[in-house]
């Protein structure tokens, strides 16, 4: 099918031999079974692997009806979260948008501009946020499963006060939306105390899985996006990685393929993109890959690179540094839109030879040049093709993702689904801030300081 996607590792050809993968798909498809037995560690947290079928269709409606609502009584979204609970969203909408969404006219965008925070302590950042706002009208979309995150209850507390101040409690209420657990936490509690329409983080869905639940589909709608064909993508995705075999099944390709470099000493896996617009799929891949299989001494270190810029920036050390790497190179098939470049009489420039070729050609000419330079230096190369910057494939990338580091945590030992290095940072800085029941290490923390 042309609207696929679809995985390319050719380019592996001298570093990869096929007794290898023979090897590698025998064990991959253990993996994928233990995945599926739902018997591995983690396997409390396996509900993003049926969501795009058995999603809650009464939340969905709701979730683009709140989306109508934001679009039609709002100038701007301000949607707080950190981590799981804001990339994929951005991703999502970078990606399926204008590169200069926010810069459009309201009537050029049919939605609100649409601001991140929550993911930072920075204070510069939220007052610059809040400058930008001024006096246009604004809802808050704030995405936490507790309520008690540092960085998302900070900014929520922050722009909750704005928000009141500029509407009052009761029409400030009907503004603010709450995507967290479904019956517990702090969040939840002010929620049913204030009023604020709510949304569910599964119990079952970690962070990093979570883009396709309400987590990530109230902002990505909020933009006016095709949430249906988003979760139409993923569904057609998820019967592949179910059902077929290896040697049709892209993303146990994947898994396998990333996990033979890395028994090879390639430590460091860059995700590489020709577009822009796919600049916060990469640092959502980052998160899934780096807090899924970063753990018991294990793993590849994930990186990412927008090309052709960071050729001049990176592309020296990835032709020619270390070799410790390789590259996932994800390209658009169709950038839906196009540019062709004119003849000019005095070719000062000396690009006449360019003249009747389109932007696309040009980039893909980069692209594959680029891809037999690094791979000529011994930097293998993987390739996922995407069809368009639609919902519909983008769905599908999504889902191929979540599936193939699942299976890859499992083929390489660990618990995909955990994230136990992720709370020492958390302690260190509770008990600098001398949150309460941290005394203790307070003071010895601060003896090392």
């Amino acid at each position: 099918m042309e609207n696929r996607i679809s995985f390319d590792y050719s380019k592996t050809a001298g570093y990869i031999s096929s007794d290898e993968v023979k090897i590698m798909s025998e064990i991959a498809q253990n993996a994928r079974d233990y995945l599926l037995s739902r018997k591995g560690p983690g396997n409390d947290f396996l509900g993003w692997i049926d969501l795009p079928e058995n999603y809650d269709k009464d939340e969905f409606e709701r979730i683009q009806a709140a989306a109508r609502k934001i679009r039609s009584d709002s100038d701007v979204l301000v949607v707080i979260g950190i981590g799981g609970s804001y990339l994929g969203a951005r991703a999502a909408n970078e990606f399926l948008g204008n590169n200069f969404y926010n810069v459009l006219s309201k009537e050029d965008r049919k939605g609100p501009q649409i601001f991140y925070c929550g993911n930072n302590l920075s204070s510069s950042y939220l007052t610059d946020l809040i400058g930008v706002i001024g006096d246009r009208d604004f809802s808050i979309n704030v995405i936490s499963k507790s309520g008690t995150t540092t960085e998302p209850a900070v900014a929520f507390r922050i722009f909750k006060e704005l928000i009141e101040k500029k509407y009052g409690k009761k029409e400030a209420a009907k503004r603010i939306y709450c995507t967290t657990d479904r019956v517990k936490g702090a969040l939840k509690t002010m929620a049913a105390e204030e009023g604020y329409e709510t949304f569910v983080v599964p119990d079952d869905i970690g962070g990093r899985f979570s883009v396709l639940t309400a987590v990530g589909l109230l902002p990505i709608a909020a933009s006016g996006a095709d949430i249906v064909k988003l979760m139409e993508g993923a569904a057609d995705e998820r019967r592949r990685c179910l059902e077929n075999a290896f040697d049709q099944n892209d993303a146990m390709q994947y898994a396998a393929l990333r996990n033979i470099l890395l028994r090879k000493g390639k430590e460091i896996e860059i995700f590489a993109s020709y577009e822009p617009a796919v600049q916060y799929v990469g640092e959502w891949w980052k998160q899934l890959c780096g807090e899924s299989e970063g753990k018991d001494g294990r793993g590849t270190f994930p990186a990412s690179v927008t090309l052709t810029a960071d050729l001049h920036s990176m592309g020296q050390f990835i032709q020619d540094g270390a070799r410790t790497l390789f590259e996932t190179v994800v390209e658009i098939t169709d950038p839906g839109a196009d540019v062709e470049i004119r003849r000019e009489e005095a070719d000062l420039d000396g690009l006449n030879y360019l003249a009747g070729k389109n932007m696309d050609f040009i980039n893909k000419s980069a692209m594959n040049g680029t891809i037999l330079a690094h791979t000529d230096g011994s930097a293998p190369n993987l390739k996922i093709a995407v069809p368009a910057r639609d919902a519909y494939s983008l769905g599908q990338l999504f889902y191929f993702f979540e599936f193939a580091v699942a299976v890859s945590g499992y083929i390489s030992g660990v618990n995909p689904f955990d994230q136990p290095g992720v709370e020492s940072y958390k302690r260190n800085m509770f008990a600098l801030l001398g949150k309460p029941g941290f005394e203790e290490l307070t003071a010895a923390l601060r003896k090392r300081l």
